[in-house]
């Protein structure tokens, strides 16, 4: 019998928590979808592996027996995969590097010069993360090194160096009522509409809907977008308002849409980050040096934006 890793790693989120809303929430899939990916895998096992009542999941006595066994199970797959691909690259001198967008991007030009001047054999393959994979690859193990925003989901897992922070502001259709403010306070933004991620993006859509600063009940969304063309046009067209870094209004400045401080929120931060696979690698280690040395040479680390 064939069992997907993926389910694997949902069924021990759910028996951790004993919760299925919170092991949503870690994962950031969507809670319908883990319950359905849950009992796929009691289907294919023929077995009952929680207990499901008003006050959560329990795992039942095969369900125990099976989250004993998985964590070093799954730990070693990793490791396993990791290695190979890493050994992969390194026998092509090809250092993988991931990268979310607008994390670091007026920085890595400088950052890849830096580097290839002790190592010019070397070629960096850059990847840029999409709006469902704030890990840019590095959690599949498709990155050596990445340069990320905190926190991110799993984080505690890899070793990271913050780079910089930077504040989160507020994107407004222009002829919203706060557009003329130069500053807006953030419970002025509670009841606002939001044009947010997919649902099954889970924590990442919270965070940038400002949900790791207030109540959960407060959060309308007025729009889905999956890139951020889509996200642009919808804040333009009035769907709804959304936060984002403050050098998103230089770097992604578009008709209908104005960029504006808010106060009362904290900051999003920018690290770079490896796993454990990556830690004695003295190539992942002069890389990481050069993001510190390049953007420290920045007095804030961020561009700011014009």
């Amino acid at each position: 019998m064939d069992i997907d890793t993926r389910l694997l790693r949902y069924f021990m989120a759910v028996a951790e928590t004993e919760n299925l809303a919170r092991a949503a929430q870690r994962l950031h899939v969507a809670q319908p979808a883990l319950a359905t990916q849950i009992k796929q895998l009691e289907n294919q096992l023929g077995v009952e592996l929680f207990i499901r009542s008003r006050a959560g999941m329990t795992l039942t006595a095969p369900g125990k027996v099976l989250a004993k066994q998985v964590p070093g199970l799954l730990a070693g797959w990793d490791r396993i995969l990791r290695e190979t691909k890493s050994d992969a690259s390194r026998t092509a001198c090809v250092l993988r590097l991931g990268a979310v967008p607008s994390a670091a991007d007026g920085h890595i030009p400088e950052i890849i010069r830096v580097f290839h001047r002790l190592h010019p054999d070397w070629e960096v393959d850059l990847r840029q993360g999409g709006w469902t994979d704030p890990t840019a690859g590095l959690d599949e193990g498709d990155v050596d090194v990445a340069i990320l925003r905190l926190p991110f989901p799993g984080q505690d897992e890899y070793h990271l160096r913050e780079l910089f922070t930077e504040p989160r502001w507020i994107a407004l259709p222009e002829d919203h009522p706060l557009a003329e403010r130069e500053d807006i306070a953030f419970r002025e933004l509670w009841d606002e509409p939001y044009v947010a991620s997919p649902a099954d993006t889970g924590w990442w859509r919270d965070y940038w809907m400002g949900l790791d600063a207030r109540p959960r009940d407060t959060a309308i969304v007025g729009a889905i977008a999956r890139s951020t063309d889509e996200w642009l046009t919808a804040i333009a067209g009035g769907y709804g308002v959304s936060f984002t870094p403050a050098s998103t209004s230089h770097t992604h400045a578009r008709p209908g849409v104005v960029f504006r401080p808010v106060h009362g929120i904290g900051p999003t931060r920018v690290a770079v980050v490896w796993p454990d696979a990556s830690e004695t690698d003295p190539v992942v280690r002069y890389f990481v040096r050069c993001c510190s040395d390049v953007i420290g040479q920045s007095a804030d680390g961020y561009r700011r934006p014009s």
